[in-house]
């Protein structure tokens, strides 16, 4: 089956959502390219986000996160991931709102926790108790991702595959986002 994907496609949620997995399988169904705005930053700054956080500090970070993400809407479309914070900052939200469409992948606490307990690489779950960190941020930031134009829920049971399918049939809902060609 074609598509033709008519905007670029902003996943957003919390870290361990699934936006670069799913994003990357979502690129490949429909023949786009696949961005990561975080993979990005650590190119154009040679050093990691953890680095960043710690030696420029998180205001610095979503500063340059901002640049990015607007450099990036003005490529060729694609599927976008972006970092967990990015869609708290209305001028992100109104980037992407302009020339794109933004998907909340939206998973409950449990399934995020599963998937980023181990995980070295989380600047704010550095913390001495990063579940609860992790809840506190669900909390914080769940009233901003409600303000994507499509919601897609994760379930445990999806595989990756499947959860870029349930995108696309609700990319589906909106033509001027994504049409079948064939």
């Amino acid at each position: 089956m074609d598509f033709k994907l008519k905007k670029t496609v902003a996943l957003v949620g919390m870290m361990g959502a699934g936006k670069t997995a799913v994003g990357t399988a979502l690129a490949r169904q429909l023949d786009v390219p696949f961005l990561d705005s975080d993979a990005e930053i650590e190119l154009a700054a040679d050093r990691t986000i953890a680095e960043i956080f710690e030696r420029d500090g998180e205001a610095f970070f979503r500063e340059k996160e901002s640049q990015v993400i607007a450099r990036l809407l003005q490529e060729k479309r694609c599927i976008l991931s972006t970092g967990g914070g990015a869609f708290l900052a209305p001028r992100n939200r109104e980037f992407i709102g302009q020339t794109g469409v933004a998907v909340w992948l939206k998973a409950d606490l449990d399934i995020l926790w599963m998937r980023v307990r181990h995980k070295t690489t989380r600047p704010l779950l550095m913390t001495d108790d990063p579940h609860e960190t992790l809840r506190q941020l669900c909390d914080i930031r769940e009233p901003s991702y409600a303000n994507a134009r499509i919601v897609v829920d994760a379930k445990p049971e999806l595989s990756i595959e499947q959860m870029a399918q349930k995108v696309i049939d609700a990319l589906l809902e909106h033509p001027d986002v994504l049409e079948k060609t064939s």
